[in-house]
C-alpha cells in the first residue's frame, strides 16, 4: 500500500469524524445487542466474549489510539509493553465501574478519550518538546488513557443495566473478548506499518499522518463535548 493510500484512508476517517461523528461513537452499543445483554439470566461467557471483541473491531477511539501508540514502536517488546499498559488501565476501570457503579457523565469520558488520540498524534510529531521542551512519560500518558477507555465502555454497559445473576462471570467473558479483539486489531495495525516503515516515504509522510490523527481526536472531542452541553 503506497503512502497516499494511507494519508486518503486518514483523511476520509478525519472528514467522517467531522460530518458524522456518531459514526465514530466509540462505545454505542445496537438496539439488538442491547436486548440481548438486557434478556440475560445467568452466565453466558461465549456471547459476552463476542459482544467484547465485536466492540474493540468497531471501537474508532480504541483502534486510533493504539494506532498513534505503536506508530514508532519497533520492537516486539516495545509493543507488548505499551500495549500491556494499555490492557491493564482498561481491564481496570471496566471491571471495577461496573461491579462497583461508579457515576460518571459518559460524554465527559468519552471527550477525554477523543483527547487520548489528539495526545498521542500531538506526541508522535514532537509537540512536546516544541512546545514545553520535554516529553512526558509515554508510558504513564498510555496507562492513565487505558484507564479512561476502559471507564468510558463501561458508563455504556452500567445503562444498560446489566442482570445481577452472572454479572461476574459474563463482565469477566466480555473483558476476555475485548483483548482478543484488541489483538485482532493490532495484528492489522502492525501488519499495515511495518510494511509502510520499508516504504521511502513513511518518514516523510509520519507528520501529515499524525496530524490527520489529531484532528480525528478534535472530531471526537467536540462531538461528546456538544453533547455534552445539549443533554445537560
Amino acid at each position: 500500500m503506497r503512502p497516499r493510500v494511507w494519508i486518503g484512508a486518514l483523511l476520509a476517517l478525519g472528514l467522517l469524524a467531522a460530518i458524522a461523528p456518531e459514526a465514530l461513537s466509540a462505545h454505542g452499543v445496537s438496539n439488538r445487542d442491547a436486548a440481548f445483554v438486557r434478556g440475560v439470566t445467568g452466565p453466558v461467557p461465549a456471547p459476552f466474549m463476542y459482544l467484547g471483541a465485536k466492540h474493540m473491531v468497531t471501537g474508532y477511539d480504541h483502534l486510533l489510539f493504539l494506532a498513534g501508540v505503536i506508530f514508532f514502536l519497533y520492537r516486539t517488546t516495545d509493543v507488548v509493553t505499551y500495549v500491556s499498559l494499555f490492557t491493564l488501565g482498561h481491564s481496570v476501570t471496566l471491571l471495577f465501574g461496573v461491579l462497583g457503579q461508579v457515576p460518571a457523565n459518559a460524554y465527559l469520558i468519552d471527550a477525554v478519550i477523543g483527547l487520548s488520540v489528539v495526545y498521542k498524534g500531538f506526541e508522535n510529531i514532537g509537540g512536546f518538546e516544541r512546545v514545553i521542551g520535554y516529553r512526558p512519560d509515554a508510558r504513564l500518558a498510555v496507562l492513565v488513557f487505558g484507564l479512561f477507555h476502559g471507564f468510558g465502555l463501561a458508563t455504556k454497559l452500567q445503562e444498560l443495566s446489566l442482570p445481577a445473576n452472572g454479572l461476574v462471570a459474563n463482565l469477566l467473558a466480555f473483558n476476555v473478548g475485548v483483548e482478543i479483539g484488541q489483538g485482532l486489531a493490532l495484528m492489522g495495525i502492525l501488519i499495515a506499518l511495518t510494511y509502510w516503515r520499508t516504504r521511502l516515504g513513511f518518514l516523510r509522510h509520519a507528520f501529515a499522518t499524525n496530524t490527520v490523527l489529531m484532528a480525528g481526536g478534535f472530531a471526537l472531542m467536540g462531538y461528546q463535548l456538544v453533547g455534552y452541553v445539549v443533554n445537560r
